[in-house]
């Protein structure tokens, strides 16, 4: 890619000393290790709607659909304060053509999931939604999400770093300008990827495809979307890898020897009990496009679906 993959951020994670104490909460796998690949763009909801640094702390209270955003101490609502700020901010966010979001866990304002709120009687269920947050995922429903405590879970990581370059590669497709050719060879290219995360989708993609003719180009690419997104969320198995993986053999069954052939399949089979990580029979299967020449398959990003450098597969 020419350009960087362009996502928001919660600011403390990049180091920034925003936070209501005055620190940050800066991570390293995501500054010095994706941000090779990355451009941030920091957002601090508290800071940013002018609460101060530092400031007092705050909490979720209320109604869990429809919490209070309300400070520690002094009882001071900030709700709607934070809730005008995000509207807005949402749309700034609109022209900065992000990939993805990764917000700070456990925040009242940023956090994805799983955030306290409290009763009345001081008691807290981990079942809320910050509300920037909140506010963000609804008006981006596509875009690629995570926390960056999910992060250091390897699934989840590859899941989502996955997921950003297939979007930074939707959006170079669609600055290129719509093009029923363009989407029928974006979804060629990514047809085993789709195949890993959702059998489903992916037959329901290839379906929207074929009738391309038959609808206009707004609908044939809002649907594809919303069906792209939708497969992304859906975590590839060792199963469905496997699946993926034997689909790929079958495209050499008359090029090996059945000693070679016979080494594939236990090679798969290791993987698919947990021995192996997949970057070992994807590698092998690298190497027999290389050998035997697959025009198809060496255009197909789920062989190489993000630097090898990010050494994702080699722990999942």
């Amino acid at each position: 890619m020419e350009t960087k993959i362009r996502i928001g951020i919660s600011s403390c994670l990049l180091g920034n000393k925003v936070r209501y104490d005055g620190s940050h909460k800066w991570d390293r796998y995501i500054t010095d290790t994706l941000g090779k690949y990355v451009e941030f763009v920091p957002v601090c909801p508290e800071a940013e709607t002018g609460l101060g640094i530092p400031r007092e702390a705050m909490r979720l209270v209320g109604d869990l659909q429809n919490p209070r955003l309300v400070t520690n101490r002094s009882g001071i609502d900030h709700t709607e304060r934070m809730i005008r700020w995000a509207g807005l901010r949402v749309k700034e966010l609109e022209q900065e053509g992000l990939c993805g979001f990764i917000f700070k866990s456990d925040s009242p304002s940023s956090g994805m999931e799983r955030v306290k709120v409290y009763n009345e009687k001081g008691m807290s269920l981990k079942k809320g939604v910050g509300i920037f947050a909140r506010i963000f995922m609804d008006h981006f429903p596509l875009l690629p999400v995570e926390e960056e405590g999910r992060l250091h879970d390897p699934l989840l990581r590859e899941n989502f770093i996955e997921s950003l370059f297939v979007f930074k590669r939707w959006r170079e497709m669609l600055d290129q300008k719509k093009r029923r050719g363009g989407l029928v060879d974006f979804h060629t290219r990514h047809k085993l990827m789709l195949m890993a995360h959702s059998p489903k989708h992916y037959q329901m993609m290839g379906k929207w495809v074929a009738q391309a003719k038959a609808v206009s180009l707004p609908e044939l690419f809002d649907r594809y979307q919303e069906l792209l997104s939708e497969a992304l969320r859906q975590k590839p198995t060792a199963k469905k890898n496997t699946n993926v993986l034997l689909h790929l053999l079958g495209y050499f069954k008359n090029d090996l020897l059945p000693d070679e052939k016979q080494e594939t399949i236990e090679i798969f089979e290791n993987y698919a009990n947990g021995y192996l990580p997949l970057i070992v029979p994807v590698t092998l299967i690298n190497h027999y496009v290389r050998k035997y020449g697959r025009d198809y398959l060496q255009d197909q990003y789920y062989l190489k679906p993000h630097p090898l450098e990010l050494q994702l597969r080699n722990h999942v």
